[in-house]
């Protein structure tokens, strides 16, 4: 810790005012705790701000509109006694300290630094009798992204503006990502759907035993493929025999041998009784986090991360203030602490019983990679989601939820299922059922899994004939491969070591803000510009959009991490053959010319069509006789639904924290206004307009939140 001269007061600096807060409680009047409010110094906005000649020298600057914090910061770290810096346990957060460092005049060589994991009274004690140096392997690892990313964002897109229109962008990550959207949409475009057969029958037993179904899977012991209706109709044929599939009460002789059974009979042929068990899942990591999020609650990545911080740090809680709910948030690991694990087990126990506490392990893929970290789990689990279900909103309690369920779940026990295969045999085909039944259910006591059920089979014997209720041939065509949605695009770039968890919200949010993918359907569709974007990438810049280059990129990063790697030494050798690249492509492209978009709309003042312009800010129209007529007003997207109010358009709009929401266009005259996306409906009970709500099981609602009424996709 630096010495001061005045005060008996240690400064501990975090990033966040509401992490300040949190903090603040639990030190005590001794500390004094106030925020830099994230970054400092950055490089700056309007230059590349890296001296290539000097070996990738980067000429860091004040962030402008900080200075009154600096100043004041300085002020406060002048009079204490000793400055401790608390930013985030990661590199982005080591990066901060040492700005901060640099600003205030600390020697990040003496104990200023602070780690903690969890905004709790016990955490942040223990930090700060434990002050350590400034890890500079953790600085140096975001210096080296910083610098690429820089080196990638500011030398490609200014060429795209040239060369495109402006407003694009490329990066490191961020254009491999794209390819990655654009070489599954033109799988699904080359894609040539071949037909293929099944076939099914539903069986009964004898007695009054309930009926199932069955697959015909196999002839002669092989598996079955059946191409067209042709060959379906011909087994059809087979399976009837000469004895039109009579139905026959009687049972054969139980033997291994079927050989015997009329023809046309379907006979049990064998039933295989086994066990399985399904382990649960490790705690969350910040990309499973993200993808069940997505898949379970609907979210973007962007809300759930800013959900997420909020739970990190601090909920003011009723009776207990305001504390940290869940650990850090951004961790590849799914490691969890002794202290983590004795909690759980001490809950699982005593709520649930012995047998459903297991002493689970989980090792990570990368072991030296911010293995200092933890699993995303709560901070204390006695805190159920429902017990504290008032203090939170909506959102907040939805992804706390989520977060406790796994976190206990992944302690508990595996769940136990009795598992039946049925074999029903008619000549040489043979037709499969599959049955299951949970003996035990483990951690699914509390954490569902969608895929798992009870099938249920009926009491059986080898060698009982079945009734056939019904055999018929369906046809199929096999389906091209889905689009990415967010969660499977963000699986896919973790399991390819494409890019770090931190970087994935801002990666689609930068792609969609761009124009290269639309949202169809919670899936991701490469638009027109983003396949002109990721064509010119491939040809011109090969290395930057190569998922295995990129991922040896991140490695490489990542090293300078672990084992104390020259950062400027792997700049360098990305940059030289990245700088010949850029001379090839400036030299190479000719200008793409870019059609504006006509619109219905006519100019107010001349009468000549509108068109849609792309400008510095953003998409904006503008009078198609330009330069002669220059008129130009903001875009309006239109829903083409009327106003229930006044009867004029609803048009999209944003929030000032960027949300989407749905006004009138006759705003401020009208106060028309809808977070939900409205449909041209009206209520069938009300009269109240409908809007979407694409819940899992809700499509619409009324607008009325006094109504009520709903319906089902």
């Amino acid at each position: 810790m630096a010495k001061r001269k005045t005060s008996d007061k240690t400064l501990v600096i975090v990033e966040s005012p509401a992490k300040a807060k949190s903090i603040g409680k639990f030190l005590g009047s001794k500390y004094k705790v106030v925020a830099s409010v994230g970054h400092i110094r950055d490089l700056p906005k309007s230059t590349l701000g890296i001296d290539i000649e000097n070996n990738f020298e980067p000429r860091y600057i004040t962030i402008k509109g900080k200075g009154d914090i600096v100043k004041e910061l300085k002020k406060e770290a002048k009079s204490a006694v000793n400055v401790m810096l608390a930013t985030d346990p990661d590199r982005e957060g080591e990066a901060i300290s040492w700005h901060l460092a640099h600003i205030l005049g600390i020697d990040e060589n003496s104990p200023c630094r602070i780690e903690f994991h969890e905004i709790t009274k016990n955490a942040i004690k223990e930090a700060a009798k434990s002050p350590r140096v400034i890890n500079r392997n953790l600085v140096d690892a975001q210096q080296a992204r910083r610098v690429l990313d820089r080196l990638v964002g500011y030398q490609i897109s200014p060429l795209l503006w040239r060369k495109i229109k402006w407003g694009l962008s490329a990066g490191r990550v961020q254009s491999a990502a794209l390819k990655i959207i654009c070489d599954r949409e033109r799988e699904i475009q080359a894609f040539v759907p071949e037909e293929y057969w099944t076939i099914n029958a539903e069986f009964k037993g004898k007695g009054k035993v309930r009926s199932f179904s069955a697959k015909l899977t196999e002839e002669n012991g092989k598996k079955i493929a059946i191409s067209n209706k042709e060959e379906a109709d011909a087994i059809l044929e087979k399976l009837k025999g000469n004895t039109g599939n009579e139905i026959s009460d009687s049972v054969c002789d139980n033997s291994a041998d079927m050989a015997g059974y009329r023809a046309g009979e379907y006979v049990v042929s064998g039933i295989e009784d086994k066990k399985r068990t399904r382990k649960p899942l490790p705690p969350f990591t910040t990309s499973s986090l993200q993808q069940d999020a997505s898949v379970k609650l609907g979210f973007l990545t962007k809300r759930t991360m800013f959900t997420a911080q909020q739970l990190y740090e601090g909920i003011d809680i009723k009776g207990e203030g305001t504390v940290g709910l869940v650990s850090y948030i951004r961790t590849d690991s799914v490691r969890l602490s002794e202290e983590a694990r004795g909690m759980a087990r001490e809950y699982i126990t005593e709520s649930f019983g012995s047998e459903y506490y297991a002493d689970n392990f989980y090792s990570n893929k990368k072991k030296d990679v911010q293995d200092a970290h933890e699993a995303i789990r709560p901070t204390s689990v006695i805190r159920t989601p429902d017990s504290i279900k008032d203090s939170l909103t909506k959102d907040q309690y939805n992804l706390y939820k989520l977060i406790w369920c796994r976190f206990v779940a992944s302690q508990m026990a595996a769940a136990q299922y009795d598992v039946q295969n049925i074999h029903i045999r008619n000549g040489s085909y043979t037709f499969k059922t599959t049955g299951s039944k949970i003996k035990f259910e483990g951690f699914m006591r509390i954490y569902e899994i969608k895929d798992e059920a009870n099938i249920k089979l009926p009491e059986l014997e080898t060698g009982e004939i079945l009734k056939a209720l019904k055999v018929e041939g369906e046809q199929h065509f096999t389906q091209p491969p889905a689009r990415y949605t967010e969660a499977s695009l963000i699986k896919h770039l973790e399991e390819n070591d494409i890019g770090r968890p931190s970087t994935y919200a801002p990666i689609v949010t930068t792609l969609s803000g761009r124009k290269y993918v639309s949202r169809e359907k919670k899936t991701l569709v490469p638009t027109e510009l983003g396949f002109m974007v990721t064509e010119l990438m491939e040809k011109y810049f090969q290395n930057i959009v190569d998922a295995g280059f990129t991922a040896q990129m991140e490695d490489k990063l990542d090293m300078v991490e672990t084992r104390g790697n020259d950062w400027k030494a792997v700049v360098g050798d990305f940059y030289e053959p990245f700088k010949t690249d850029l001379e090839v492509a400036d030299q190479s492209i000719e200008k793409i010319k870019i059609e504006d978009e006509v619109t219905d709309e006519v100019c107010e003042t001349c009468g000549k069509p509108m068109v849609i312009k792309h400008g510095r800010f953003g998409e904006f129209m503008a009078c198609s006789g330009y330069p002669e007529c220059k008129f130009t007003k903001p875009v309006l997207y239109r829903i083409n639904v009327p106003c229930p109010k006044c009867g004029k358009d609803i048009i999209e709009k944003k929030s000032r924290r960027g949300r989407l929401f749905y006004g009138c266009v006759g705003y401020p005259e009208c106060d028309f206004v809808s977070w939900n996306k409205p449909v041209n409906r009206k209520c069938p009970e009300c009269g109240a307009i409908m809007v979407e709500k694409n819940l899992k099981t809700v499509k619409y609602a009324c607008s009325d939140p006094n109504c009520g009424y709903r319906e089902k996709e």
